[in-house]
């Protein structure tokens, strides 16, 4: 059993952003946070790290204020999210695998009507 597996709903607080390699091999970055039940607690900011084809799903479907269930694998990096309520010189970020819409803003349904 991998300790490092997680699953979570969690919120989409910044734009997502692509980069791409020499060999065209694709990834996309989202910075979100958890979703906290009770009030006044710290949000934390997660890093997702998404590679791929599902890296497109998310840049055309997805959006900030958005809540998505991720599935992925944790680990540490140095941060590059600076917040004056919380000092963090250390980052975790989420390598996703699997991603499913939970509570989004903007949906358009289509009806074929006959």
């Amino acid at each position: 059993m991998e300790m490092n597996y997680v699953n979570f709903i969690v919120k989409i607080i910044r734009k997502p952003e692509q980069s791409f390699f020499k060999n065209d091999i694709c990834i996309t970055e989202i910075l979100v946070k958890l979703c906290q039940t009770k009030k006044n607690k710290l949000e934390i900011p997660l890093q997702l790290s998404i590679w791929g084809n599902l890296g497109y799903d998310i840049m055309q479907y997805y959006q900030i204020n958005d809540y998505i269930i991720i599935e992925g694998y944790l680990s540490l990096r140095e941060s590059s999210y600076y917040s004056s309520t919380i000092p963090m010189n250390k980052q975790i970020e989420v390598s996703v695998f699997k991603i499913y819409p939970f509570s989004l803003k903007n949906i358009v349904i289509t009806e074929n009507k006959k």
